[in-house]
């Protein structure tokens, strides 16, 4: 006698908190629309500036230039430096190492403090020599995409200090996601619009 077997059991309906893909990544999955949004603005950016000096390409060379390569190095250095220490402050608060946690986002905090002062005093200097917001194309592009960087760093360092008032894991992988991000979009920005001809 062959006992009929049962059908089988349909899918459970994904629950109504889920973020699908997005679950399996490190924080709050609204951390990462909010990542992935930015990445899809600074793309738009690269897109729009690679256009312009292709279709300005003598002034673009000309005004790149000017441009102070030292300090975007550094700032890049600093930067990775910045990202490590963050990295490292999220493996000590897995490893519930709280003060531990809290000082290495500190120092990636006064890195990106660090930061800022580079850049202050590179527009300093350009501003000086005359390389103004409407100067030229190039320079429009150059002072968007890196002071709306720098806005970023300010809002990195907000929430950074957020996560070492509060260092649960989840604040703390949270908070270092977005500092990432700003390390990543400067690496692609500083070839970009310094080096790149």
């Amino acid at each position: 006698m062959t006992i009929a077997s049962s059908p089988p059991a349909p899918p459970a309906p994904p629950a109504e908190d889920s973020w699908g893909v997005l679950d399996h990544l490190p924080g709050n999955p609204l951390m990462w629309v909010l990542i992935l949004s930015e990445l899809l603005v600074f793309g738009c950016f690269f897109a729009g500036f690679s256009a312009a000096r292709a279709w300005h390409a003598a002034q673009f060379a000309a005004d790149q230039n000017h441009l102070d390569r030292l300090s975007g190095g550094i700032n890049t250095m600093i930067l990775l430096t910045s990202g490590f220490a963050a990295a490292a402050a999220t493996r000590a608060v897995v490893l519930a190492r709280r003060r531990a946690c809290r000082l290495w986002l500190l120092a990636a905090g006064l890195l990106g403090l660090g930061f800022l002062a580079v850049k202050a005093s590179e527009y300093a200097a350009a501003l000086a020599q005359g390389f103004t917001l409407d100067g030229s194309p190039f320079f429009t592009l150059f002072y968007l995409m890196t002071g709306f960087h720098a806005l970023h760093v300010v809002l990195g360092l907000v929430l950074l200090a957020i996560a070492a008032w509060k260092p649960s894991p989840a604040n703390v992988e949270t908070m270092t996601a977005f500092w990432h991000m700003v390390d990543l979009i400067w690496v692609l920005l500083y070839p970009i619009v310094y080096l790149i001809r």
